[in-house]
């Protein structure tokens, strides 16, 4: 699936589209380059599956855990950044397999270093972002 964002005032509607395709999954790897917009569309994301806390990056933290209100599936998403981590066991150590394996939503932003603990079933999305500043997300 493929979802277009023309301008951040049309991420709220892409954030809802893509709430209503996940269809039951709860691993999602965000892969786009640095700037491509992964933290601003998964605050949009969060918000549309009803979290009401402060949303921000993990990046020093590597692991932000949000309560979702009003969900019939998920007490909770962790949103991580495996950016700043260099080795597989520092996920390891975190305990990230408890994470991913919890029934709860677990966004992740920079998964190319932890690849081989996710899922089978995990999606993958990627965000680019076009000449026009507009962002494509695929999954």
């Amino acid at each position: 699936m493929t979802i277009t964002i023309p301008d951040i005032e049309a991420i709220d509607d892409a954030a809802r589209q893509f709430a209503d395709a996940m269809n039951g999954r709860t691993v999602f790897a965000f892969v786009g380059g640095m700037g491509a917009g992964k933290t601003t569309f998964i605050r949009a994301l969060c918000r549309q599956l009803g979290v009401t806390d402060t949303i921000t990056s993990p990046t020093f933290a590597i692991v932000n855990e949000y309560a979702v209100t009003g969900s019939p599936t998920a007490e909770s998403i962790f949103h991580f950044d495996f950016y700043r981590l260099q080795q597989i066991e520092d996920a390891v150590a975190i305990g990230i397999e408890d994470y991913l394996y919890s029934g709860n939503i677990c966004l992740i932003e920079w998964p190319e270093l932890v690849e081989p603990l996710l899922p089978d079933d995990a999606v993958h999305v990627s965000i680019s972002v076009a000449p026009d500043d507009s962002r494509t997300l695929t999954f």
